[in-house]
């Protein structure tokens, strides 16, 4: 299915992702960030009571990256790895196989991953962008850039997209969209706020779907 020009995924469709969970072992996820780590945070205690997934560790890239101290609190696996890692991706892909990830979950995470890790977890890598992409998407569009931009321009809705990431920035097929009600007098840090609701409800909930090849939550009606 197409949406404004990208292609929107069917999971269940989707022979390569969809999987048996009838006494398989746990599926195991990374999760890469770059800042606060509060989808980090969720995520984590989401699954905390769903045995079927795991969370193996959080990968950062920042070294002040408050995620890794929630990482610590969480009783987490974590570990930084510069830039030059990344762009390199030999010893975080080591390190992704020790720790037996069989996805990537990006949550906040601000570098593009080379080709050698997409390669390495294909179509098993998704990210989640705070608007409702192809709108408000590319380098350089995260956070408050985002809801400035929406805000700047009139918009009267925003909201979230999962997708599948591959070597572009926000760019791949989609799995979920969620939406809010941007109003008139709503500034940045309105929307922002609206934009984090969506992501504490569904997200935890779309990498579940994803993982498991289940069907993905719906949002009966955007949130106002």
């Amino acid at each position: 299915m197409s949406q404004n020009g990208i292609k929107v995924l069917n999971i269940m469709e989707n022979n390569d992702i969809t999987q048996s969970t009838h006494l398989q072992p746990p599926i195991r996820i990374a999760i890469l960030a770059s800042g606060n780590g509060t989808n980090a945070q969720q995520i984590t205690e989401y699954f905390a009571t769903r045995p079927q997934v795991q969370v193996a560790c959080i990968v950062y890239n920042k070294k002040d990256a408050y995620v890794a101290e929630r990482a610590k609190r969480l009783g987490v696996e974590s570990r930084y790895f510069g830039k030059r890692d990344f762009e390199e991706a030999d010893s975080v892909l080591r390190y992704l196989r020790q720790q037996r990830a069989d996805w990537l979950v990006l949550a906040g995470f601000l570098l593009l991953l080379p080709p050698k890790l997409l390669q390495a977890y294909p179509r098993r890598v998704m990210n989640i962008h705070p608007a409702l992409l192809p709108r408000y998407g590319g380098k350089g569009m995260y956070g408050h850039h985002v809801h400035q931009a929406v805000v700047e321009h009139g918009e009267r809705e925003s909201g979230i997209t999962v997708h599948l990431a591959d070597e572009h920035f926000d760019h791949g097929d989609i799995l979920f969209q969620a939406r809010c009600a941007v109003s008139p007098t709503d500034t940045p840090d309105d929307v922002a706020a609206k934009i984090h609701l969506l992501e504490k409800a569904y997200y935890p909930a779309v990498v579940e779907a994803a993982v498991l090849g289940t069907p993905m939550p719906t949002q009966e009606k955007p949130l106002a």
